[in-house]
């Protein structure tokens, strides 16, 4: 009995350990910034200023620049941003690991990808599923702070039909009216 008890105890250290290097630890392979696009205007955002953007409302100056001469309104992007789906994580997993799931991440993947276009699939698959971990919910700033590369690029023009398509798969969201 005792060997049991010793062994559980190592267990509970051990993956108290490993979660506390996980989630206590800051990311080495997650996003700084994010390529937005937009028909022929291209501009760089740090994941922290859209973080900012999201949570406060606040634009900085080169958003709000960038906003203006797409003809878009900030609060459009920042309800895209911000728009929760609620998911079970473990489901999710497997969902995106199946023929179908695997469908869904190469067409979003033609909105969000990684600079070279490699890898795609895998780099989307390991965002959603980071951002679905702790709370069961996942959102497109969330997916861009988890995405595993330097870089991401994000098709401006394209994500809001992105974001619908996905809201309409899932059932579970109100459609974004623009």
């Amino acid at each position: 009995m005792s060997y049991f008890l010793q062994r559980s105890q190592c267990f509970i250290v051990g993956l108290f350990t490993l979660l506390g290097v996980f989630y206590g630890s800051p990311r080495a392979d997650a996003a700084d910034s994010v390529v937005l696009k937009y028909r022929f205007l291209r501009e760089t955002v740090s994941v922290p200023e859209l973080t900012t953007f999201a949570e406060t409302g606040e634009l900085s100056s080169s958003l709000r620049a960038y906003l203006r001469m797409a003809s878009r309104e900030p609060e459009e992007l920042r309800r895209t941003l911000t728009q929760e789906v609620q998911v079970d994580p473990i489901l999710l997993y497997r969902v995106l690991n199946s023929a179908p799931g695997e469908l869904l991440l190469d067409r979003v993947s033609q909105v969000i990808h990684t600079p070279t276009n490699r890898a795609n699939r895998q780099s989307l698959r390991a965002a959603l599923v980071s951002s679905a971990l702790p709370d069961g919910n996942i959102t497109l700033i969330e997916t861009l702070q988890n995405y595993p590369t330097p870089e991401v690029h994000v098709e401006g023009e394209r994500l809001v039909e992105v974001v619908r398509n996905i809201n309409r798969v899932l059932g579970c969201l109100p459609d974004i009216r623009l």
